[in-house]
């Protein structure tokens, strides 16, 4: 099955106002770039988006925050971005932050159907109000549910035709979990390869997750905090 898509606009056909998007990449490593532009440009507003982080003020999903476009986040870290800050302090954006560890698996029980885990992060914190609480081996956990989404859309460093594809980095930190857990999964790729080209036992996505694939353009590769040390 050709599951290639022309570009990100054309792969992205079918994302509505209101609707719930898993986006991956872990800081500013792995992300949709392509994707996360043609949403900017097709003006959907009312997302709830689910990822790791909030991008920065003039990338990722920073740029949705400056059209207004999201109305909710599901994240964890969502530092660098004075943007989402103004809007969650202000009461514009409505926000769930989760612990990196939760968020995750909760996005791995979305992808493998299992509805509801329990866990001990977040006992006893302001993440675990209202939420059940059950004792194993004498330690309180608390009931996570899992988290699943209308579109996930993830950007992977090699793909084929058929959706197989392989990440680079950190970038495989939340891509892969998020991808299993779209009910249509995008992926964009920065290079598409023939089928047979990606060595099985690297691949670390099989392309039954994946239903559109494109390969994107003019990538940033960009560094979130650049340290070097002085001139001796």
């Amino acid at each position: 099955m050709n599951k290639i898509f022309n570009n990100a606009d054309e792969a992205i056909a079918g994302i509505k106002d209101d609707m719930t998007l898993m986006l991956g990449g872990f800081g500013l490593c792995g992300i949709p770039e392509n994707s996360i532009a043609a949403l900017v440009n097709k003006g959907v507003t009312g997302l709830t988006c689910i990822s790791n982080n909030a991008g920065v003020d003039d990338f990722g999903l920073g740029l949705l925050l400056q059209k207004r476009q999201i109305k909710k986040m599901i994240s964890s870290y969502v530092g660098e971005n004075d943007e989402f800050e103004r809007q969650m302090l202000s009461g514009e954006l409505e926000v769930d932050l989760i612990p990196q560890g939760s968020l995750a698996a909760r996005c791995q029980a979305g992808g493998a159907g299992v509805p509801a885990f329990f866990t001990p992060a977040g006992y006893g914190t302001e993440v675990a109000v209202g939420k059940e609480v059950r004792y194993f081996d004498g330690k309180p956990h608390i009931l996570e549910s899992a988290l699943t989404a209308d579109f996930a859309i993830v950007k992977a460093w090699k793909g084929d035709r058929f959706g197989n594809l392989i990440f680079k980095g950190t970038a495989r930190n939340f891509n892969p979990v998020m991808a299993m857990a779209g009910k249509i999964t995008i992926a964009e790729v920065e290079e598409m390869v023939e089928p047979g080209e990606l060595d099985p036992n690297f691949i670390h996505l099989p392309g039954v997750f994946v239903q559109r694939i494109f390969q994107g353009v003019n990538y940033e590769k960009r560094i979130e905090q650049r340290t070097v040390r002085e001139k001796v």
